[in-house]
């Protein structure tokens, strides 16, 4: 098997030669900028220059050659944009490493701290001295009583989470989509891994990155119809966007990658009542465009313990899931592989990244992932992955510890 045979097999629910692995295929799956360096150097690896691709949780792009060591299955879109010296500047890391980010993303120093802008100026992402990442600083309806919803793109352009990592603005203008066709055709020619196209098209997000969290969950309480208005118009931009998106990328991705993080540490952030009511009949729609539009996967990234919504996210026909978090309540890999295993593939839950990970010795992690990838396997449905992104504080042998085991076990059917 090749990589994208790999990934491919095992999103079918076939158990493969080895467990197909995923390390910065997109962000959740991604390192820091400050852990990667440390990963090279304790391979022996030469030192390359750190590249920043998602400014606002600081994950370095991996190369190539850290790929290979690892056996890793898939990449990014993006990986296949952002090529020349001109679409990066030069900026230092909150170690003070320096680095180098997108050009669009334009970092700026302000008193004691870091700020992103959006294009019209104001200050949407802040990373003050000491922080490791940068959070958000601007929700554009928390404080208006009745939000115009028809400025929802106008409002969206001022979030953070709306400044996009590759290839972002290299395709805009009049040549954007022979560009991005391009792009996505040399990427697809020059390798075996499965390619992964972020798409984000995010619904309760969207909603919290705009009204602010608090005030969108009242909102989906005691103003059911408002809430509606605005998540309708929200899907309906989305349909948009991706068909223009997979009419042009479809041919080179594997899998689309849709975000919604529902859950918390304790359960969902909503009850799967509400999550019928709101957001399963959106999610279905976009899943099945999608699925309609290309041969491709569809697997979303939701954040937390979401096992109480499984069921609707598997009837709206999503293919596979991540991060699963298996750190919280009700995420436990073998409940989860029994209940439903043969229905979803389980992109995560390899390693625990909210402890083990950066805590843990490197024998312990060697024996935990054992146990989950043991678990997981069984009769395919999961693609190995830590728990979300490799965070600066964890040691490279545990790294080491953690992929080489991964990359160890060897499925037998």
């Amino acid at each position: 098997m090749n990589s994208r045979n790999r990934v491919l097999a095992a999103l079918n629910h076939v158990e493969t030669d080895r467990v197909p692995i995923d390390l910065s295929g997109y962000r959740s799956s991604g390192i820091s900028a400050i852990a990667y360096p440390k990963l090279r150097a304790f391979l022996g690896l030469d030192p390359k220059p750190i590249r920043v691709w998602d400014i606002q949780q600081q994950l370095a792009i991996v190369d190539d050659d850290i790929l290979d060591r690892f056996d890793v299955d898939t990449v990014e879109l993006g990986q296949g944009f952002a090529l020349n010296d001109t679409d990066w500047m030069d900026w230092t890391l909150p170690d003070g490493s320096p680095c180098q980010v997108p050009v669009w993303t334009s970092p700026e120093r302000v008193d004691h701290g870091w700020v992103l802008r959006s294009r019209t100026g104001r200050v949407i992402g802040q990373m003050p001295d000491g922080a490791l990442y940068f959070e958000t600083a601007y929700f554009p309806w928390a404080n208006e009583d009745e939000p115009d919803h028809d400025r929802l793109e106008e409002a969206m352009a001022e979030c953070m989470w709306n400044i996009p990592t590759a290839p972002g603005p290299l395709v805009e203008g009049p040549d954007g989509d022979r560009l991005l066709v391009e792009g996505a055709r040399r990427l697809r020619e020059s390798t075996d891994r499965a390619i992964l196209g972020v798409f984000g098209c995010n619904l309760l997000e969207w909603g919290q990155f705009l009204y602010r969290n608090d005030n969108f969950l009242a909102l989906l309480a005691a103003e059911p119809n408002r809430a509606h208005d605005l998540l309708e118009r929200l899907t309906q931009l989305h349909l948009t966007s991706l068909e223009k998106y997979l009419g042009l990328v479809g041919p080179y991705i594997d899998v689309i990658v849709f975000n919604d993080d529902l859950g918390m540490q304790t359960g969902p952030q909503i009850s799967p009542r509400m999550y019928r009511e709101f957001f399963k009949p959106r999610h279905g729609r976009l899943w099945q465009r999608a699925k309609e539009l290309a041969n491709v996967k569809v697997k979303l990234h939701s954040c937390g313990d979401i096992r109480l919504l499984l069921p609707d996210l598997i009837e709206a026909g999503l293919d596979a899931v991540n991060p699963v978090q298996i750190s919280c309540k009700g995420m436990e890999a073998e409940g989860l592989k029994r209940d439903f295993g043969k229905d979803i593939t389980f992109w995560g839950g390899g390693c625990d990244t909210q402890w083990l990970l950066s805590h843990g010795t490197p024998e312990a992690i060697r024996e935990h992932v054992k146990h989950q990838v043991g678990v997981l396997r069984q009769g395919g449905g999961f693609v190995f992955q830590q728990v979300h992104n490799i965070l600066a504080d964890v040691p490279p042998e545990n790294i080491v510890a953690m992929l080489d085991t991964a990359r160890g076990l060897i499925q037998v059917s």
